[in-house]
């Protein structure tokens, strides 16, 4: 990667084609898209996230329990010890 940094009138902004408006930096003309007759847009994906939910309660449940746990031991250990 080159370490020389561009003009700021030459970069880009980092965001989707969609979300933005079509006209140019300078106020010139819009620029339209059309879409041949075979063809859609591009539709947003889906994401599928029921794996990271169960992950998720998995690792709450773990935590819980861990915790549970040393609070019991706060407890007894004290009473073995004598």
């Amino acid at each position: 990667m080159s370490k020389t940094k561009k003009a700021k009138k030459l970069r880009r902004p980092n965001i989707p084609m969609a979300a933005g408006p079509t006209t140019a930096v300078g106020g010139g003309l819009e620029i339209s898209r059309e879409v041949p007759a075979g063809r859609s847009e591009p539709t947003q994906p889906t994401f599928d996230y029921t794996h990271i939910r169960k992950d998720l309660t998995r690792i709450g449940v773990l935590a819980g329990s861990f915790i549970a746990i040393l609070v019991v031991l706060s407890f007894v250990l004290p009473l073995l010890v004598k």
